[in-house]
């Protein structure tokens, strides 16, 4: 089975930029950090925890040479594994909180992706939490953008904090301008999260798992072919799911909704796209047929319809 997922030709949906930065890599960024302050900052016991933890690490990329850095360093390891599509959300609502200028950061991210065997696109990801006015913000520059790779507009962040019909109107208007929608839903809330999402206009759900507490959901999940972005690994770190076998993957494949398997921020949390896989064949019981057809997902579902010829 192992040698099978390394073989598979895999996509990756959901996968966050600055999640993807390993301990290696913020020792090399920053020489003052120790491996004990890094191995504390990358620990923490829920959602609310694991945010504190990505904002540290978002705290320590100050330069653009940074954020090349940990771009080179993820299509390395995506590459190493067979993946060669790849969809990666960049935190553009966390920049502009931060005051980084969007474009050089920018640049020099999407300079590393134009020399990687993956083929890359980008989301822009609004902070929920940080209100409407700064989601405006990074749908405009991932309008300006699109152009230059960005395919897509999302909001990511603490579900209470930040309903997604707030936000309605940014998702209309980003739709307008040609960018697809993706935002999260139904990952530490329940399944009106969910509809509330598509209720904006999504067209695929960041994790979306709450879903399976609503049977009505769930077909309509299946009735309009709507994938959930299912990232395991994650919700087990951050306390979505209580368990390994709490994890409602399975009952929503069985059910019929489309999935797709991914790391989110693979380096916080341990992961990598093929222990993904491993994952779903030893605790879910997923056949190689059954793993194929969801890597087939990762490219059909893919927001740039040329991905789908990669899929071979």
């Amino acid at each position: 089975m192992t040698e099978f997922i390394h073989r598979l030709k895999k996509a990756e949906l959901h996968l966050h930029l600055e999640g993807s930065v390993e301990p290696e890599t913020l020792l090399e960024i920053d020489p003052a950090l120790t491996r004990e302050k890094v191995a504390e900052a990358y620990g923490y016991t829920d959602f609310l925890g694991f945010l504190r933890s990505y904002k540290w690490v978002n705290l320590r990329l100050t330069q653009p040479a940074h954020f090349a850095l940990i771009a080179r360093r993820l299509l390395e390891r995506l590459s190493a594994q067979n993946v060669v599509y790849a969809e990666i959300n960049l935190s553009a609502g966390v920049w502009l909180w931060r005051e980084l200028p969007f474009e050089p950061y920018f640049a020099a991210i999407a300079a590393e992706a134009a020399q990687s065997p993956v083929e890359v696109r980008f989301i822009l990801d609004a902070v929920r939490q940080f209100g409407v006015e700064a989601a405006w913000e990074v749908a405009r520059l991932a309008a300006a953008h699109r152009e230059r790779g960005v395919i897509g507009f999302g909001i990511g962040g603490d579900e209470a904090r930040g309903p997604a019909l707030e936000f309605r109107e940014v998702f209309a208007w980003a739709r307008q301008q040609g960018l697809h929608l993706a935002p999260h839903g139904g990952e530490t809330m329940g399944p009106q999260t969910v509809w509330d999402a598509l209720e904006c206009g999504a067209e695929r759900i960041g994790h979306g798992i709450g879903a399976i507490d609503d049977p009505a959901l769930v077909r309509h999940l299946v009735e309009r072919r709507i994938p959930l972005e299912i990232c395991i690994t994650s919700n087990l770190r951050t306390g979505a799911v209580a368990s390994l076998g709490a994890h409602p993957l399975r009952r929503l494949y069985d059910a019929g909704v489309a999935v797709t398997l991914n790391t989110d921020d693979p380096a916080m949390f341990g992961t990598t796209l093929e222990r993904e896989y491993e994952i779903a064949a030893t605790a879910f019981g997923f056949t190689q047929e059954e793993l194929r057809g969801i890597a087939a997902n990762g490219f059909e579902f893919a927001f740039d319809a040329e991905a789908r010829g990669l899929a071979g």
